[in-house]
């Protein structure tokens, strides 16, 4: 009884003005019994007035609707740029007329105070500067780490994924069947060097190694494989099967002469990693130049390189043998050529860490297995 007299009593107050509201509350006599109903019932009806003057309910703001993405962002997302979009068109350098040159005047001719002023000025330049030879050296010495050591054009990404024990036989369907498509796209910038199934070590982890023209080949080929469906059809199937995924952008070494071109090689593969201390990847490199042909006189060697993307101050390296008896052989083999042990000896020093992975190759890999019997090991 008391809710109903409250909402006649507030039925007036409802098309009032703010200001009139005020006169006509402080007119209606407010028991605590009645003020309790009021308030409830302000509340009730202004909702219900609120509602009602939104046909069919809350309509969003019209240019506010949320949309859902349907994948989350990629390489899809972001067109590559060419050189023109960084530097501009190029533009030939203006070639000027030659000005007069003034006659030389003999140094014989010079008179004495002139010489003993000049020579003092070259003497402080050379102070203040450094000579000339100095000078280029130390340009020498200021280069980047990677300019002096990489090899070529060529970008490399060395991707490893970890997959759930129970699901490799499925990844490996999806992949053997994904991996050859991208590499056989004319269009893609890349090929595929590798692909293998770690077997001691991390066990059902799978390594594959891929190798781009340069940064702007990399950049295109994931745009175009990150906007096909097929690719992301694979992903979404893919995605389910791993614990993690990690990848590195890699250089070769300008000593190396090149990775390994597709080709059958031995049964298994050694992938040795080497966490270096900052800032010594050069004197590592150096120390171990001296010392890599002791190695490829036993061993054969597939491809070296340096991290610039991902984990920075690693390096990988890929070689080749017939079996584990194989590479023991070959490893005693190297302690016995002069040079490979200075080699240890200046290079343990500048390494923080060292891991050692032994691989077989998939069937579909450009680099696998077909000169010594396979180590058959099942998935």
């Amino acid at each position: 009884m008391a809710l109903s007299s409250a909402r006649r009593a507030l039925q007036p107050l409802l098309s009032c003005t703010p200001t009139r509201v005020t006169r006509h509350a402080r007119a209606i006599p407010t028991p605590p019994r009645v003020a309790s109903c009021l308030r409830k019932s302000c509340f009730s009806i202004s909702a219900v007035t609120n509602e009602e003057s939104k046909p069919g309910g809350e309509q969003p703001k019209p240019g506010r609707e949320e949309t859902k993405p349907d994948r989350v962002p990629s390489f899809g997302n972001v067109p590559p740029l060419y050189k023109g979009h960084y530097f501009g068109p190029e533009v030939e350098p203006e070639v000027s007329e030659p000005e007069p040159e003034e006659p030389s005047t003999d140094e014989s001719t010079k008179s004495r105070p002139a010489k003993v002023a000049a020579g003092a000025n070259r003497l402080i330049k050379s102070f203040l500067f450094g000579t000339e030879e100095s000078r280029k050296e130390q340009e020498v010495l200021e280069r980047s780490y990677s300019t002096q050591l990489m090899r070529g054009k060529y970008v490399h990404e060395i991707a490893f994924h970890e997959v759930k024990p129970e699901c490799s036989p499925k990844y490996v369907n999806l992949i053997s069947e994904i991996y050859p498509q991208i590499a056989a796209d004319p269009l893609n910038k890349v090929h595929l060097v590798g692909s293998w199934r770690c077997v001691v070590g991390d066990l059902d982890t799978f390594v594959t190694i891929w190798e781009y023209n340069g940064y702007s080949g990399f950049h295109e080929t994931y745009y175009r494989i990150h906007s096909d469906h097929k690719f992301i059809d694979y992903l979404g199937k893919v995605r389910p099967l791993l614990r993690s995924r990690h990848t590195n952008l890699m250089q070769e070494f300008s000593f190396w002469g090149g990775t390994a071109a597709p080709r059958d090689l031995g049964g298994i593969f050694e992938l040795r990693t080497y966490d270096l201390q900052p800032g010594r990847l050069l004197e590592w490199e150096t120390s171990w130049q001296k010392g890599i042909e002791c190695r490829r006189q036993v061993m054969e060697p597939v491809g070296a390189w340096f991290t610039q993307l991902g984990s920075l101050n690693t390096v990988h390296h890929l070689w080749q043998f017939a079996d584990l008896e194989h590479r023991k052989l070959s490893r005693e083999k190297c302690w016995e050529l002069p040079g490979w042990a200075d080699t240890v000896h200046d290079t343990v020093k500048l390494i923080n860490k060292m891991d050692a992975k032994i691989l077989v190759a998939l069937p579909f890999s450009p680099l696998k297995v077909s000169c010594f019997p396979q180590i058959c090991v099942p998935l």
